[in-house]
């Protein structure tokens, strides 16, 4: 499957992390979001029942990402997988890379992220 609908740069405050303080204090996180699924059907009829209305979807990633605290940013990639594969029976499968930009560590560096893949 070649067709994909991409989702970028999605920013989300959340309290993902080991350390007591990432508990305590809201960082952000960044969502990147590849969903793969037979777009032909939507091409031809220009019907968003057709498809796979991405602004549910940015709004699916926002709740779990800003929600349940994780030890693990892979859990909460996993969880994104999980619950939109559960929830779009269009979906063939997706890419989901988990950025955290400013992780709290004394060494200086770009962030860390995670890429998952997940098909049915």
């Amino acid at each position: 499957m070649t067709d994909k609908i991409i989702l970028t740069g999605i920013e989300v405050l959340g309290r993902h992390g080991c350390s007591e303080f990432e508990r305590q204090h809201e960082q952000l996180f960044v969502v990147d979001a590849e969903l793969y699924l037979d777009l032909s059907q939507a091409g031809k009829t220009d019907d968003l029942g057709d498809t796979i209305d991405y602004s549910q979807v940015l709004s699916d990633i926002k709740k779990i990402v800003g929600g349940t605290p994780r030890n693990l940013i892979e859990t909460v990639a996993q969880d994104i997988c999980e619950i939109l594969l559960r929830k779009y029976f269009l979906l063939d499968g997706l890419k989901i890379v988990l950025h955290k930009p400013d992780p709290p560590v004394a060494e200086k560096f770009s962030g860390a992220a995670v890429e998952i893949v997940r098909h049915r």
